[in-house]
């Protein structure tokens, strides 16, 4: 009878020691130009196909089963079999393995062989590599992982059952295991690091077959980032094989050591080393694979954008088309009505509607007084228009705060709007901020009941004319304003119920601004004593000062207290100054200079005295007749009433002050006017109110809240 063979209880332990250490000598050296040269030579792909995912599914479902347990077991637990969980196809793995299994079996045996017998570990790779040739780098990085997965996988399986099934039981006995529960204080750190490697290991892999499945039609693999990435890939699979023979190494060595229980705390940092070197692999192609992601968005975003820009510039048989396109998904079609309930988009077919765009700061204000236009008189049964909110958001900061503030605009509409922000597509936001304009100003772009874009901002002409504008086309908002003129219905409009009363009783009417509350009432004593020397009737009206909501409210307050003039409440102050700023933008659009427009030059002197922090006063008669100034000079001329009196006697209240304020030369004056800088166009040059000079042009950004 044969002699039976004796091996030493610690032999393979110690070739696997051997093994690992191997790695000290390849971590630089493997990133080198010569080592890349050396993978590269391995590489002679045949455009085999083979269809990793399910197989990665697996390999996911075997790994993630092991570790938890794992995990229990080193913190005292008990062996258990998980219940059956499994929802992987079946069907699609067969097909996928069909032709690989032997591959996969021949690995394993490759694996296996050389870490018994404490090969190197950088032999071992390249054998590897040289054995999968022909297949894609994915499918290097995924069969070999695979191999793995079968071996770990018996491995754990015997671990686990071998206390309790007679098989696995002897099984342990003939391979020599050793009491993984027993030995769980000494095996923890080399099973807490084989864990972190094993993650690391699967994270690569995954992103690697990421980027296999890139859209090629948006991003080409012979530009960067895709292009880098690739570069990057072969290194990235050499060490997840590498890594695939370490932790092999370390579940081998554990064959023969039931009895003579040892091992080194070196193993344990090796592997740590190898899960940090791959889980920095895997941080470098995840941001590669974000760049990737990035540049795919970009050329969707755009040739989205182009698809929207080509069906709103064709004509359509009606708006339906666009209005569709408007949206990401089919299930986004829907809007709330003014009735708060779910309709279908259709319901704007064939009508007219004013696509009003904000974001979440649109002031209640500018709600309300639309509101009020909206359901207000309809000059004739054929204005059948809607309209439909498209509020524009920042995505990355939405948080709790503004889906509240998004409610709570919504309970203030009577209109149709969106059911949220995010259903809206990105590339017609896109669209709407580069074509039409949109920045921080509410518009409101026109459709015709066939699609066609009437006008890409009818909120100006809305705010100057109301209903009486529509189809609020641009053809007809300078139709407008070739019969206007600068008239005190113009500048008021309806805004002051008893201006047709004053106006019928021969009233001098006087509306006044600014917030220094000592120029108020300096200025309204010494004009009604103006007008009771000269024995005429005078209506003075505070309109406040634009952008300055609760200073004007105070003021409002103490001159309605002190009884020195009417005041407008607030919305009709922000009425007033917004109505102001729109003829501006509507003059502007439609390109009439300043030199030859007199309604042009009278707003922006307006808008320069509300520019000023002092006052500003305008007087209007029956006639139309005119006369302002800025606060400084028409008060002083109040107060030096005795200089002009026998000329007003003569002339009339307000060709006398004309005349006077004309005789007043200031040697210094600075006028501003403040201009949103996204309203439909800023004037190039603007003259001064106060000399006729081109004042300069500044850039100011402001965050104002009152």
């Amino acid at each position: 009878m044969a002699a039976p063979i004796s091996l030493p209880l610690s032999s393979l332990a110690s070739k696997s020691q051997h093994l690992v250490r191997n790695e000290r000598r390849m971590l630089a050296a493997s990133d080198d130009g010569a080592m890349m040269k050396q993978i590269q030579s391995t590489h002679a792909h045949d455009d085999r196909y083979v269809d990793v995912k399910p197989i990665l599914q697996v390999i996911e479902n075997v790994l993630h089963h092991i570790i938890p347990n794992i995990d229990h077991a080193m913190n005292g637990g008990t062996g258990h079999i998980d219940a059956l969980d499994d929802r992987t196809d079946s069907s699609a793995v067969d097909g996928a393995l069909d032709a690989l299994a032997y591959i996969v079996h021949k690995i394993c045996c490759e694996v296996s062989c050389k870490c018994s017998g404490g090969g190197d570990a950088h032999a071992t790779t390249m054998g590897i590599l040289n054995m999968l040739s022909s297949y894609s780098w994915a499918a290097k990085v995924v069969l070999t992982l695979a191999a793995f997965a079968v071996n770990f996988g018996e491995f754990w399986l015997i671990v686990q059952l071998c206390t309790s099934n007679s098989l696995a039981k002897s099984v342990a006995l003939l391979k020599q295991l050793p009491d993984i529960l027993e030995h769980s204080p000494t095996l923890k750190p080399h099973f807490d690091a084989l864990n972190k490697l094993i993650n690391a290991m699967i994270d690569v892999t995954k992103c690697i077959v990421e980027f296999t499945e890139l859209p090629p039609e948006f991003i080409s693999k012979d530009e960067p980032p895709l292009s880098t990435a690739m570069a990057h890939i072969p290194t990235a699979t050499y060490w997840i094989i590498w890594s695939v023979v370490a932790c092999a190494a370390q579940i081998t060595g554990l064959v023969g050591m039931k009895h003579d229980f040892r091992t080194s705390t070196s193993e344990a940092w090796e592997l740590s080393s190898l899960a940090h070197k791959v889980s920095s692999i895997h941080e470098h192609l995840q941001s590669l694979l974000r760049l990737c992601y990035q540049r795919i968005d970009e050329k969707k975003l755009l040739e989205a954008f182009e698809d929207f820009k080509r069906t709103i510039e064709t004509p359509q048989v009606d708006n339906l088309r666009i209005l569709l396109k408007i949206f990401r998904k089919e299930e986004t079609y829907h809007l709330l009505n003014p009735d708060k309930t779910k309709v279908h988009i259709d319901v704007l077919r064939r009508k007219y509607v004013l696509l009003l765009i904000s974001d979440l700061d649109i002031s209640h204000e500018e709600i309300k007084v639309l509101d009020n236009i909206y359901k207000g008189e309809r000059v004739s049964s054929e204005l059948n228009y809607e309209i439909l909110w498209l509020p524009i958001v920042d995505r990355s900061t939405w948080n709790d705060d503004y889906e509240q503030k998004f409610s709570s605009l919504q309970s203030l509409m009577s209109w149709y709007r969106v059911n949220h922000p995010f259903a809206i597509e990105p590339a017609v936001i896109k669209y709407i901020m580069e074509v039409w304009g949109f920045v921080k100003k509410p518009i409101a772009v026109t459709l015709d009941p066939q699609g066609k874009v009437l006008c890409p901002n009818a909120l100006n002409m809305m705010w100057i004319w109301g209903n009486s504008v529509f189809p609020f086309s641009s053809e007809k908002e300078e139709s407008f304003w070739k019969s206007e003129a600068w008239t005190l219905e113009l500048l008021v409009d309806r805004l002051e119920p008893n201006l047709s009363t004053w106006v019928s009783q021969k009233k001098v009417v006087c509306f006044y601004g600014g917030v220094q509350m000592e120029w108020i009432e300096s200025f309204t004593t010494a004009t009604k004593g103006v007008a009771k020397a000269l024995g005429i009737g005078l209506e003075m009206v505070y309109v406040g000062k634009n952008n300055a909501k609760e200073r004007v409210k105070k003021i409002t307050g103490l001159i309605k207290e002190k009884q020195l003039s009417h005041a407008w409440q607030d919305d009709y102050v922000w009425f007033f100054w917004n109505r102001l700023e729109s003829m501006l933008y509507s003059k502007t659009q439609h390109g009439k200079a300043i030199e030859n427009d007199v309604i042009k030059q009278e707003v922006m002197t307006m808008l320069a005295y509300d520019g000023s922090e002092n006052g500003w006063a305008v007087f209007f008669t029956d006639s139309d007749e005119m006369v302002r100034a800025n606060g400084e000079k028409v008060l002083s001329s109040m107060k030096s009433f005795d200089e002009w009196e026998k000329l007003a006697k003569e002339m009339g209240f307000i060709p006398a002050l004309r005349k006077h304020l004309e005789g007043i030369h200031d040697e210094h004056h600075c006028a501003r006017l403040f201009l949103p800088g996204n309203s439909g166009g800023i004037p190039e040059r603007v003259q001064c109110a106060e000399c006729g000079r081109t004042m300069e042009m500044y850039y100011m950004y402001r965050c104002c809240v009152e």
